[in-house]
């Protein structure tokens, strides 16, 4: 563990798998506390928290819905409580439904607007009031906000672009306070989302360097926004995609 983050608290939405859990596993790395949520992987949760642990880190796995407010608000009110504050917040969670503008449903569209989109602002109104100057926020976003890429997108690249436009805004709102606020895009990555080989297929050729992310990789431009070396970063949408979008 190297001492970087060392005695900051963080709180990760959506940590307990994919690119979550590597942020998650990577700033406890660097000396964070970190709280993470996570929906239904109470098994990959706790596999996480005990690896987090045993390296010496600590973790507070919280479970909690990302499309209820209330549970949002709780999460981050949990962290606040266990470790005085919260410097980092990463709101990571997020869900993916394809579908056509034909046929997609209202209950999809509200579910992945509430997710996507509504869940970081709550977080983020939540979590301020825990912040001192030189706080981080730092979302999860996607390429699809710049190119959707293949059909069946558009609703999630709505949210993504959302949340490219709301970094901005509260870069602003919240840059007087010293707090900075950023929104990483990720490129195609080797997680859930990823997981049919069709798909990777389909993916590479699209790839300048031939190849999905991982998400460790992710996880280390996370690091560097939570960090001191980026403290005059905000308002900014970082790709990270191997030459996607290229």
């Amino acid at each position: 563990m190297s001492s970087v983050l060392s005695g900051k608290a963080a709180l990760i939405t959506g940590g307990s798998r994919g690119i979550g859990a590597a942020i998650a596993w990577r700033l406890a790395q660097d000396g964070a506390s970190v709280a993470f949520t996570y929906a239904s992987s109470d098994d990959k949760a706790r596999l996480l928290a005990d690896a987090i642990e045993a390296g010496g880190g600590v973790v507070l796995p919280i479970k909690a819905d990302s499309g209820d407010p209330s549970a949002i608000k709780a999460a981050v009110a949990q962290t606040a409580g266990r470790f005085g504050r919260i410097d980092i917040l990463v709101n990571n969670a997020g869900i993916l439904k394809r579908g056509s503008v034909d046929d997609y449903s209202l209950a999809d569209f509200d579910r992945m607007l509430a997710i996507n989109v509504r869940a970081v602002f709550v977080a983020v109104q939540a979590a301020v009031p825990h912040m001192a100057a030189g706080g981080r926020i730092i979302t999860t976003g996607s390429v699809t906000a710049d190119r959707a890429g293949f059909p069946g997108a558009s609703v999630y690249a709505m949210t993504k672009g959302a949340l490219a436009a709301l970094t901005r805004g509260l870069a602003r709102d919240l840059g007087p306070r010293g707090i900075t606020v950023n929104v990483v895009q990720p490129g195609p990555t080797e997680t859930d989302m990823n997981s049919g080989e069709e798909t990777r297929a389909m993916v590479r050729p699209l790839m300048a360097l031939g190849r999905l992310g991982r998400d460790a990789e992710v996880a280390s431009l996370v690091a560097y926004l939570a960090g001191s070396e980026a403290g005059f970063i905000t308002g900014s949408a970082l790709t990270i995609d191997g030459g996607y979008l290229a």
